[in-house]
């Protein structure tokens, strides 16, 4: 009895000392990483109808996890070496500057340079590029993929898009592809309903499409091995089974200077690291922007001057084995309130028609 009693008197006494060692410990609060807001520049000029597009937004600190700070109330200059130049209209809500539609347009052969007068009062300018001209697609096409269902994976159907083109025969060529798909939405705005396992749907005023791109993608390359061959079954993207019907897909054929290639080449190397032991070290891409009133101020991004050749692929979905991976029904009641939804111009739609849409 005395021995099962010294047995929980050291037992409490134990438990008391754990709760005395608890007690006494202050929870480590870490100091919040700041640092200083860095300029961020996303633009560039192309030999294509314009607008051109640059965005400028600021680094934030580790409070404010995955935002970027816009930028707005710049001056913000596109010029060439023949004195040709024009001053970017801001768009709502700031941050997003454009040229006009019938303002300047790129030039293959010219130099460019972008040049930026923050509402601080700092000025940012960029490297002068000269625009190569890009090379014609010379045939766009896709091929069918299919992958019958296994004992851990289900099947998969999706066809793979490549392109053919010639390189020059002058050393030195750069290129960058990449890719857009336009489809009309069945609504405008669409309401999930959960009980019913649907959606229902308010339709657009006017014609309307729905635009995807594959904004992490960097599909690049050089012609430091196949100077003035061609370049044949280069990979441009896999077009999902959702539908029966025909895919719209345009692709860009961008000829880069080298330094943007190599700005892009850092891009895609930190990108498609997978955390293995000789992935490169994660750090910041140097662009070509420089701050001229603080010199050895970061600046990140880069304003390019690129040619494109532009090409079109319908892709027919209709052969494709097994089922679509259809989206859940969308139904629109009649009458809606409001009866329609406007169309907003946006990344991620727009009412002007694609210029190869034929249906």
């Amino acid at each position: 009895m005395l021995a099962s009693t010294r047995i929980l008197k050291q037992g409490l006494g134990f438990l008391g000392l754990i709760a005395c060692l608890f007690s006494c410990i202050t929870p480590f609060q870490p100091d919040t990483v700041r640092v200083e807001p860095m300029l961020i520049v996303d633009g560039q000029i192309t030999d294509q109808p314009g607008p051109y597009t640059v965005r400028l937004t600021r680094t934030s600190d580790y409070s404010i996890k995955s935002v970027n700070l816009l930028e707005p109330g710049a001056t913000v200059v596109i010029a060439d070496n023949l004195g040709n130049q024009e001053t970017l209209n801001e768009q709502s809500p700031g941050g997003v500057y454009q040229t006009s539609a019938s303002g300047l347009r790129g030039v293959p052969g010219r130099r460019y340079t972008l040049t930026i007068q923050t509402r601080a009062g700092k000025r940012y300018v960029s490297e002068s590029e000269v625009m190569p001209a890009a090379p014609p697609i010379q045939k766009l096409y896709y091929e069918s993929n299919y992958a019958p269902a296994t004992g851990i994976a289900s099947q998969r159907q999706t066809w793979a898009v490549y392109l053919d083109t010639k390189d020059p025969d002058t050393l030195g060529n750069y290129y960058k592809w990449n890719w857009t798909h336009y489809e009309m939405p069945t609504a405008c705005k669409k309401t999930f309903v959960a009980s019913g396992n649907y959606y229902t749907g308010i339709s657009c005023c006017s014609d309307c499409w729905d635009i995807t791109r594959c904004y992490t993608c960097v599909n690049i390359n050089s012609d430091a091995n196949i100077n003035g061959k061609a370049i044949s079954r280069q990979p441009i993207t896999d077009v999902p089974f959702t539908s029966f019907s025909r895919y719209y897909l345009e692709v860009e054929q961008q000829a880069l200077s080298k330094s943007a290639y190599q700005f892009w080449k850092r891009v895609q190397q930190l990108t498609g690291n997978t955390g293995g032991l000789f992935d490169v070290a994660p750090s910041s891409v140097p662009g070509n922007m420089k701050c001229t009133t603080t010199p050895g101020e970061p600046v990140y991004g880069y304003f390019g001057a690129v040619g494109i050749s532009v090409s079109y692929l319908y892709v027919d979905r209709s052969t494709g084995q097994g089922g679509p991976n259809l989206d859940l029904p969308t139904v629109i009641p009649y009458p809606t309130n409001p009866s329609c939804i406007v169309c907003e111009n946006s990344l991620y739609r727009t009412p002007n028609k694609p210029r190869f849409w034929t249906y």
